[in-house]
């Protein structure tokens, strides 16, 4: 295991800087996620710390040891491509061989370690067969053993799964933490998935316009956003307008269209001060919807509505604006109609950034 560490990192193509003085510190045998949209910078970032591109200025370090002028094959990293990159007219074997085989390695070490890195992603046998006789999901296990055979510290995955369907992916991150944690790797892993994200990162950091959002856990990122832009990247959520009326310890009370609203300051810099402009993130599922009196009440009627099995998805006009809202294993199910309802959400659940 080793750790990571982007130290300022700057990196500009002509006027465009698609890093901006990032410094993030990754924990050896950490699943690290990085993610955000398109153009956000996470692969140069990436990039950056494959060796694949040397940073404008700001340095990156494995361990103690400063790489950033250090070749990619010198810096026991392995990176495994969105497109999976493996030669078509070589048999599966073959191209998990090929790294050995540039290192010089001996045919019989090349041989047994083949046959690991097979067993290791679950396709022991399969050394012989070409890769057009692979599915998707095999391809890019085949993909992962040519990174695992040369036996780095740091695995470093560009979008892997975005070229495989729905319940392929589901079951390739199970594959991809498994790997991870039992080869005793360190991964920074790059996806624009959220789900993805929630569902593998021991750590992540959404990244916006080359500069680092917020750094957490899946569930602080999800349940303690610092900024609109982090709360509507991660998950879903109601943003509503508002000013504050007044704080107490890492509370504030809001004014908004619907009446007064109380939540939690998520930011450990700023506390909205009386009569400032604040925004309210409020998820799906931290609504209550029934007739009962509750924390946070906002009426309204509901519009539209979902069937999605285990969950329902409402969407209620309420005077803050068209709300959505889950419930999960409903006993009642609602219809759209004139008669009206009551939202209510506990404090802890609504969370006061920034406009």
């Amino acid at each position: 295991m080793e750790s990571i560490r982007a130290a300022s990192v700057v990196k500009s193509f002509g006027t465009v800087r698609a890093l901006d003085e990032i410094s993030v510190d990754i924990l050896p045998g950490e699943l690290f996620f990085l993610l955000g949209a398109s153009g956000c910078g996470k692969t140069t970032l990436l990039r950056c710390i494959a060796g694949l591109e040397t940073p404008t200025s700001g340095s990156i370090y494995f361990g103690d040891r400063d790489v950033t002028k250090l070749a990619p094959h010198k810096r026991e990293a392995a990176m495994v491509f969105q497109s999976y990159a493996l030669w078509p007219h070589l048999t599966v074997g073959q191209n998990i061989a090929f790294g050995l085989e540039e290192r010089k390695v001996p045919r019989a070490e090349i041989k047994r370690r083949v046959e690991e890195a097979l067993e290791m992603v679950q396709l022991p046998g399969f050394g012989d067969r070409s890769i057009d006789q692979m599915s998707g999901g095999q391809q890019q296990r085949v993909s992962l053993a040519r990174a695992l055979v040369v036996k780095p510290k740091c695995l470093l995955l560009d979008e892997p799964l975005s070229n495989l369907d729905a319940q392929l992916r589901v079951e390739m991150r199970r594959e991809i933490r498994r790997i991870v944690k039992e080869n005793g790797l360190t991964g920074i892993y790059v996806t624009h998935d959220q789900e993805e994200a929630l569902a593998m990162a021991d750590r992540m950091a959404v990244l916006t316009r080359g500069k680092i959002g917020q750094i957490g856990t899946p569930e602080e990122i999800y349940r303690t956003p610092r900024s609109a832009y982090v709360a509507h990247f991660i998950g879903e959520t109601n943003i509503i307008e508002g000013t504050a009326i007044e704080t107490r310890d890492r509370f504030a009370l809001v004014s908004t269209a619907a009446g007064p609203i109380a939540g939690r300051i998520t930011a450990d810099d700023w506390t909205p001060v009386p009569g400032e402009n604040v925004r309210l993130s409020i998820r799906p599922e931290a609504w209550r919807l029934h007739k009962e009196v509750g924390d946070n009440p906002v009426s309204g009627r509901i519009v539209e509505r979902s069937y999605l099995g285990q969950r329902i998805q409402y969407w209620i006009e309420t005077p803050i604006g068209r709300q959505q809202v889950v419930e999960m294993n409903p006993h009642v199910i609602h219809e759209p109609g004139d008669e009206q309802i009551t939202l209510h959400s506990r404090h802890d659940d609504v969370v006061i950034i920034k406009p």
